[in-house]
């Protein structure tokens, strides 16, 4: 092979050895500079400037507290204008708290770093790294915002609550059924809350499915968090309830849910009397009343009793009270108010 200088050598093996050019840029603005790229790769993944919030992840409060600096800086407009095509410099600085008091602990623990007190040259301890407790008190705790539409919201949970208190819908514990649907409603604390919308199936790292919801609660605000968030939400909160559905059975459900009080009992009886009248008309005319002790003791002198039409009774149906007063909302006429009393 012919002798080859340095050039020819450097150019047969693909190096280009043209001489970088010189940065114009001091060190100082060529830190700016790649601060600001990576709160513009955020964005650009993200769709948004970073901002602060239990959900956000150590990462995005460090880009939030970063462009906060930013902005203040009168230097970093003119030498950033070119690159802030999102326009992020000109916003509204979102730091809840002032950086610049801050000491170095102080600012690590506003951005969720654990700087605990444990040995340094322990590489057994990890440090600047979220446990996974608190990973997932992040995810589950979704920063609500205000409903800009609560308006179409607020007459369901007006009518929902309208609902509770006439007994059509049934406030449950959420463990005996853990199923998040659309138009699901539920009471997390101590709030009403609506599943106005749930999203796409997703894979959880677990490898179960999950779901983004839209979660819109009666005092107007809404949460975007996960239907595996929710459930565990409701599991560990001894007041999280799901209500029924108007259209879940009878009014009178065959079996007591473990958590149900019996209160009394409600009882049909036909009277076996021999007055013509009843007995033309015995398979409509029906004696219901209620009781809190046994039936059967209820009536076991009804042929002395006026209110049974002196007259021996029989018992056509019973249905147990749970959970309800034992108060008839309506009067019943006496025997002298029957229609052959007269």
């Amino acid at each position: 092979m012919a002798d080859l200088d340095d050039d020819e050598l450097l150019d047969a093996l693909g190096v280009d050895a043209t001489p970088l050019k010189a940065s114009s840029h001091t060190p100082r603005e060529e830190r700016i500079i790649a601060s600001f790229e990576d709160i513009l790769r955020f964005h650009h993944t993200h769709g948004r400037a970073p901002q602060h919030g239990e959900s956000g992840d150590i990462f995005e409060r460090l880009y939030t507290v970063r462009l906060n600096q930013l902005r203040k800086l009168p230097e970093a407009r003119a030498l950033l204008a070119a690159l802030d095509t999102p326009g992020l410099l000109a916003g509204a600085t979102v730091a809840r708290v002032d950086v610049d008091a801050l000491d170095e602990d102080a600012l690590l623990a506003e951005l969720g770093v654990n700087t605990g007190s444990a040995d340094d040259n322990d590489i057994t301890v990890l440090r600047h790294v979220r446990s996974t407790v608190e990973k997932r008190a992040a995810e589950e705790v979704a920063d609500r915002t205000p409903c800009e539409n609560f308006e179409q919201f607020q007459p369901l949970f007006e009518q929902v609550e309208r609902e509770l208190k006439a007994g059509v819908r049934k406030a449950l514990l959420f463990a005996q059924d853990a199923s998040v649907f659309n138009g699901n409603y539920f009471i997390v604390g101590g709030h009403l809350a609506y599943v106005a919308e749930v999203g796409d199936t997703i894979r959880a790292p677990n490898g179960e499915s999950d779901a983004r919801l839209r979660v819109v609660y009666a005092n107007g605000t809404e949460s975007n968090l996960l239907r595996r968030s929710l459930q565990r939400a409701l599991y560990k909160d001894e007041t999280g309830r799901r209500l029924s559905d108007p259209d879940m059975g009878s009014l009178f459900g065959g079996e007591a849910e473990p958590e149900d009080i019996e209160s009394g009992t409600i009882y049909v009886l036909r009277s076996k009397s021999s007055h013509p009248f009843v007995a033309e008309h015995r398979e409509l005319i029906h004696k219901i009343g209620v009781t809190s002790g046994k039936v059967e003791t209820r009536i076991a002198a009804a042929d002395k009793d006026a209110t049974y039409l002196l007259a021996d009774v029989e018992v056509v149906a019973t249905y147990k009270l749970h959970n309800l007063e034992r108060v008839m909302h309506f009067p019943w006429p006496s025997a002298a108010e029957l229609p052959w009393a007269a």
